[in-house]
């Protein structure tokens, strides 16, 4: 979503059933449509006083949807489980309060099994420490995703997959990789 959207104070709302067609949308974001998560939940954050251009926003999520009919979420068999999750952060989006968004997707043989995206509850001051919390947000879902696996490939005789999740900060990798190296 490249639109950036501010709150107002105007005592003017949308005349638009803008609840209801963000509830609709957080429906299809939680069963079937990662690729909505990040608009779906920038756009919720104006739900106390929607005004015109959030409205024109959630229609645009619509469109996309009426223009993506047939895309969803397809398992391809394989010979071998393959489990690999993504991470990602938007350093201080937000132009309010210039918190940054975390975003992640776990695949399970090509499809996403998991996949969220929150408003981070501080301000990171670097896109590293961004980048950083969401990783951390991603390890969380994986690792409970991960022990699921193991569990139920535990009880077929079948031995887990690892958990693997892609950075593309480089200063993320190397925190993670030597945690002594950070400077506090």
């Amino acid at each position: 979503m490249t639109t950036r959207l501010i709150s107002s104070d105007a005592a003017t709302k949308v005349n638009a059933p803008f609840r209801e067609a963000v509830g609709a949308l957080m429906h299809l974001m939680t069963a079937t449509r990662p690729d909505i998560a990040y608009a779906v939940g920038y756009v919720s954050r104006f739900m106390e006083n929607p005004q015109e251009e959030h409205w024109v926003a959630v229609k645009r999520i619509f469109r996309y949807l009426q223009g993506t009919k047939t895309h969803g979420i397809c398992f391809k068999p394989g010979d071998n489980i393959d489990f690999r999750g993504y991470s990602d952060a938007d350093w201080a989006g937000d132009l309010a309060d210039r918190k940054s968004t975390s975003g992640y997707t776990f695949m399970l043989m090509s499809a996403p099994v998991s996949w969220g995206s929150k408003k981070q509850s501080s301000v990171s001051l670097s896109t590293s420490e961004a980048e950083y919390i969401a990783l951390s947000l991603a390890i969380q879902e994986g690792k409970w995703i991960h022990r699921l696996l193991c569990e139920i490939l535990a009880a077929a005789n079948e031995t887990g997959p690892e958990l693997m999740i892609r950075e593309d900060n480089q200063s993320c990798i190397k925190m993670t990789k030597n945690p002594s190296s950070v400077v506090k």
